[in-house]
């Protein structure tokens, strides 16, 4: 039997809870959904992984921020009290580096041998393909003159610095703790100073590296496993495809650390490690796998994908790979001293400073404190940057006129430079092309085969006179190509900047923000 008073109760309850429902609806409607930020300082090898965190947090509510710097500036910018929430590191060595930084739930997220990679062709030249390959093979064609190559610096890049400290632990024996005992060893200087004879080319990036083989400026480099797997995805030649050389006494692997530096048990920590668990995930871990990560602990894999890890490359995943043993935080240090100062093959850098008009007051100020930083052997030496005394450093001026060049014998005794760069007055116009034209002529009539040869260009405008057709002629006649390593700043022009650097397979730094700060990049390449 129907009840009508309970046909009542039944409509008034559906309507309450409809007005009730649009309530909140209403309220909400106007209400964004409030996402947690995590701002990122990363290695940048870690470029490619970005769409990876991006992605993930859109779907997941979490606002990712990510800045990209070297290795040695990351830890320069954490210990000076920039501002994080988490830091990915290409090694966890250099967390022991960080000063009162406190990191928590550290993980790795991947392994990446640091390896050689020499042009294949080369490396059967050599007789290294098809059998076990010790560091004293790779050095005895370095004394011969067989070999050349290029790698990172070791002072300002993981790579750089994860070869140096391998090379080193191996010409020590592999001892069980690195001393300082081993770095004062003369036998094991002279082994590492031969060694570096035979680097050619130096860079402050791995990307940079990539770069110069793909332009043929190099037959062998160091770099990651995974650099060397995505260089030969470009090649089509398989005698220019880059071989990986896993030398049997040890072999540096670079672990990724993601860590976290925020305060713990809050609602970022927890946004982070959604972060951390979703890259340490079956699904991340594939993608990993795809850009030529190891992604597995132990060395050995056999089901991998040999399209990713071609054996035909000489990537092999299938032996063990004896790592290195990295040592203390002040050896690695005071390694880093040793090396820029006496291990390094010595540079001969020359310096085209633009002294135009242009540059009097704010542009002359900066131009000068970097100068006197960079020439400054206490106040580089801060940043492992310092020359030594094996260096050459050679300056000119330029405004409408190109002046001489003066040159010094010992990178350490840079006084009179100095002093001539404080006293100069700026005025005049801007002669860019006649300044490179003069500088390359310069380093090519000098015998420079002891020395990594560049030239670094400062300028804040854009170049109003001077012959651009002799200057190309110059470049491309010339016997030995130098790089030319540009910093702008003020209104320079890029367009001419990056030509020649196009032309001399070298680069262009943006100083307009932080001219030191270009700078000390700029000494990561030579």
């Amino acid at each position: 039997m129907d009840n009508p008073y309970f046909d009542k109760f039944k409509i008034y309850f559906v309507f309450i809870a409809i007005i009730f429902i649009v309530i909140v609806a209403c309220k909400n409607a106007g209400k964004e959904i409030t996402k947690e930020t995590i701002r990122i300082i990363s290695s940048t090898d870690n470029q490619d992984l970005e769409e990876l965190l991006i992605d993930y947090g859109e779907k997941n509510d979490i606002n990712v921020e990510v800045d990209y710097a070297g290795t040695i500036e990351i830890m320069e910018k954490l210990n000076s009290g920039e501002k994080y929430d988490a830091v990915w590191v290409s090694n966890s060595m250099w967390l022991y580096m960080l000063d009162g930084v406190t990191t928590s739930d550290s993980k790795i997220i991947n392994m990446n041998p640091v390896v050689f990679g020499i042009r294949k062709s080369k490396a059967v030249e050599l007789g290294l393909v098809g059998k076990e390959v010790r560091l004293e093979d790779i050095l005895n064609a370095i004394r011969e003159g067989k070999l050349k190559f290029a790698m990172t610096s070791a002072t300002q890049t993981n790579t750089g610095a994860c070869a140096y400290l391998g090379f080193l632990s191996v010409l020590a024996g592999n001892p069980e703790i690195l001393t300082e005992d081993y770095l004062q060893n003369e036998e094991i200087k002279q082994e590492l100073t031969t060694l570096f004879s035979g680097v050619d080319r130096s860079s402050g990036s791995e990307d940079f590296l990539e770069e110069m083989y793909l332009e043929k400026d190099c037959d062998a480099i160091i770099t990651y496993e995974s650099s060397i797997i995505n260089i030969n995805k470009n090649i089509r030649n398989d005698d220019d495809v880059l071989y990986a050389i896993y030398t049997e006494d040890g072999v540096s692997m670079s672990d990724s650390v993601f860590a976290y530096l925020g305060q713990t048990n809050t609602e970022k920590e927890k946004a982070f490690l959604q972060l951390q668990s979703y890259m340490l995930s079956d699904e991340a871990q594939e993608e990993l796998m795809q850009t030529g990560r190891r992604v597995w602990y132990g060395g050995i894999k056999e089901d991998v994908d040999k399209k990713v890890f071609n054996p035909d490359w000489g990537i092999d995943t299938t032996k063990y790979i004896t790592p290195i043993k990295f040592p203390s935080t002040n050896i690695i240090k005071q390694a880093l001293g040793l090396y820029q100062s006496e291990l390094r093959k010595p540079t001969h850098i020359l310096f085209a400073l633009d002294y135009s008009g242009s540059m009097s007051g704010t542009g002359h100020t900066q131009l000068t404190n970097a100068m006197n930083y960079i020439l400054s052997e206490e106040e580089a030496s801060k940043n492992f940057l310092q020359f030594s005394e094996k260096d050459k450093i050679s300056v000119l001026f330029f405004n409408r006129e190109v002046s001489d060049i003066t040159t010094i014998e010992n990178g350490t005794l840079t006084k009179g430079l100095i002093d001539s760069i404080n006293e100069k007055v700026p005025n005049g116009g801007t002669n860019i092309y006649d300044s490179v034209t003069k500088a390359v002529v310069y380093l090519d009539n000098m015998d420079n085969s002891a020395y990594n040869v560049s030239i670094v260009l400062m300028t804040d405008g854009e170049g109003t006179t001077g012959n651009r057709s002799a200057m190309i002629k110059t470049i491309n006649t010339a016997e030995h190509k130098i790089p030319v390593y540009s910093i702008m700043f003020g209104d320079a022009s890029d367009s001419q900047l990056e030509e020649i650097a196009d032309l001399t397979s070298g680069k262009v730094f943006d100083g307009r923000l932080d001219l030191l700060n270009a700078f000390k990049t700029v000494r990561g390449y030579n």
